[in-house]
């Protein structure tokens, strides 16, 4: 028998969590969530678009490292977790008309079709878990916020009509931990890896830390420094550049949980995952 699906995610497995996201139980932020499980960022497009913004990926692996491509029209993706529904399991997703952000609804089974493909960008709530557990702290995680998310003057390779600014999200750390930050993030390629950027924000266009284009305002210490990520929220400033009829994301910070451990995020993921890596018994 299925494991009970609890009415709160704090300590829910990954199928829990997309469980009870999918009974419309929680729609919130998926930082902490799901134990060290690999997270995704999602990008939903029409089949004739799908071909430049895979491209677009392959170009731009360090914001857009990808996980998985589903075919068209299938909102399942085997390959990342026990009975996963796209069209259900995320808390809350963007419907974009024309390059224009219109809703954020929090299921997308009415605005399926069948020529939809699916992506799924790593994410880097990914390798929180395992700064939290070398002592460095998350502080988004601790204030019950949302990871705060900058566009910055860096630029992405262009593929067809997708293109625009990298985003980053930002992680404040004391000093003394951002090499040891590096070094932890460098083993999760799938994750964005390394940072892009420690320090002074203005060398890469952030004038404000305290008003993120998304997510909520960081918290920031004496003695810390700002430590940059490339962030999966890329994707969705080429969306509104490329201005494509329809598209479906991810709401920033509003991420699919899967079933696959984050240390596996080292190496590309082949094949279905086992059943009893999913089933949350």
């Amino acid at each position: 028998m299925p494991s009970p699906v609890p009415l709160c995610p704090d300590n829910a497995t990954p199928w829990q969590l997309r469980q009870t996201i999918r009974q419309g139980a929680f729609d919130g932020p998926t930082a902490g969530l799901g134990g060290d499980a690999l997270q995704g960022n999602l990008v939903i497009l029409p089949a004739v678009e799908a071909a430049d913004f895979l491209r677009f990926c392959q170009q731009n692996p360090r914001p857009c490292p990808l996980l998985a491509v589903g075919a068209p029209g299938d909102p399942s993706l085997p390959t990342l977790g026990r009975d996963i529904d796209l069209r259900h399991d995320l808390p809350r997703y963007r419907l974009w008309r024309d390059g224009v952000l219109v809703a954020e609804p929090t299921d997308i089974a009415d605005l399926w079709l069948d020529d939809l493909v699916s992506f799924v960008i790593g994410c880097s709530f990914s390798f929180e878990d395992a700064l939290s557990r070398a002592g460095i702290p998350v502080r988004h995680q601790a204030a019950g916020r949302n990871v705060p998310m900058y566009r910055t003057n860096l630029a992405t390779r262009p593929a067809g009509r997708f293109g625009g600014p990298v985003v980053v999200s930002l992680r404040a750390m004391p000093a003394a931990d951002a090499i040891e930050a590096v070094r932890i993030c460098d083993g999760f390629p799938l994750a964005h890896g390394m940072p892009v950027h420690l320090g002074d924000a203005s060398l890469i266009g952030i004038t404000d830390l305290d008003h993120p284009d998304y997510g909520d305002a960081p918290d920031i210490r004496p003695g810390d420094i700002p430590v940059f990520w490339a962030c999966g929220v890329t994707p969705q400033a080429a969306i509104a550049a490329a201005k494509p009829a329809f598209a479906i994301t991810h709401a920033p910070g509003h991420m699919l949980v899967t079933d696959i451990p984050a240390a596996r995020a080292g190496r590309l993921l082949t094949g279905p995952v086992p059943a009893d890596q999913g089933a949350g018994m």
